[in-house]
């Protein structure tokens, strides 16, 4: 197999800082990654940002379907000549965050595999997560500080709303590092590859939009309270006194102290309430 850099020089191709592009070049890091997928046969898998194909072709060793997602026009064409023929593999021009992944594979769930872009890697997060159901599984490999945010646990500086959002929806474990060395160009950074499967989930989208609500309005502030930045967002006072009085949570705790089941709690008392139907309907929705 060619190298990352005798097929950049192939198809003329040179990285662009707009497009968050380093790529992958470790061939023993690639395989593990798809190794991570455990893809068969009657699976299909989409992933983020194919670029040349290195982690694409092992994919399809094993994947009945692989959908591979790319941005640049330029690797757009490179995958195109590369897989010309391969039955296995769709290549799908255009944004991730634009792309429905609902479609990869009505009627079954999906798996999703990439090397996120560090600059767009929390929208593609949450993108991804309004998706969850049509997921089973992904290995996303992130930078190491946005990896550690969604691993920490609560009472820690990291602890946010990824941290949250990831509890909340699904159980995920670090499985590895790679140094920058890995790539070309360098990143600046040290990278993390994420195993994370999806939990089941019977929320009612109008439960969904109360959770990520209450969630992004705790932590809004981090140095207010809970009930200060309830109320800042648009809950009266008499209205969390009755909720936090039934949940048992103190509103002089701080977002980052809270676990996500005590959030769900929270959002399902809130729920209830007069206050809620009227704040999202204010703001359209989350």
């Amino acid at each position: 197999m060619k190298s990352v850099r005798k097929e950049l020089a192939r198809y003329d191709v040179r990285p662009r800082k707009r497009f968050g592009q380093s790529f992958l070049e470790d061939q023993n890091v690639i395989r593990r990654i798809a190794a991570l997928a455990e893809a068969t046969e009657t699976e299909t898998v989409v992933e983020i940002g194919a670029g040349l194909g290195f982690l694409t072709a092992e994919l399809a060793l094993n994947a009945g379907k692989v959908i591979a997602l790319e941005i640049d026009p330029r690797l757009v064409s490179a995958l195109r000549d590369r897989f010309a023929g391969n039955t296995r593999v769709s290549i799908v021009p255009g944004d991730v965050l634009a792309y429905d992944f609902s479609s990869a594979s009505p009627g079954s769930k999906i798996k999703v595999i990439g090397n996120i872009p560090y600059h767009i890697s929390t929208p593609i997060l949450f993108r991804l997560f309004e998706f969850r159901r049509s997921i089973s599984e992904m290995v996303l490999m992130l930078q190491k500080e946005l990896a550690d945010r969604i691993l920490s646990p609560p009472g820690n500086k990291a602890y946010g709303i990824p941290s949250v959002l990831i509890a909340r929806y699904a159980a995920a474990a670090r499985v590895m590092n790679v140094p920058p060395t890995c790539f070309y160009p360098e990143p600046s950074v040290v990278s993390s590859v994420l195993r994370i499967a999806m939990r089941e989930d019977w929320a009612t989208p109008e439960e969904e939009a109360l959770f990520s609500m209450t969630v992004r309005a705790a932590f809004a502030r981090r140095r207010k309270t809970l009930r200060n930045n309830l109320r800042a967002a648009g809950f009266a006072e008499d209205t969390l006194e009755r909720v936090l009085a039934k949940t048992g949570i103190q509103g002089v705790r701080r977002a980052e102290t809270l676990t996500a089941d005590e959030f769900a709690l929270l959002a399902l008392e809130l729920a209830v309430t007069g206050d809620a139907g009227k704040i999202l309907d204010n703001r359209g929705g989350l």
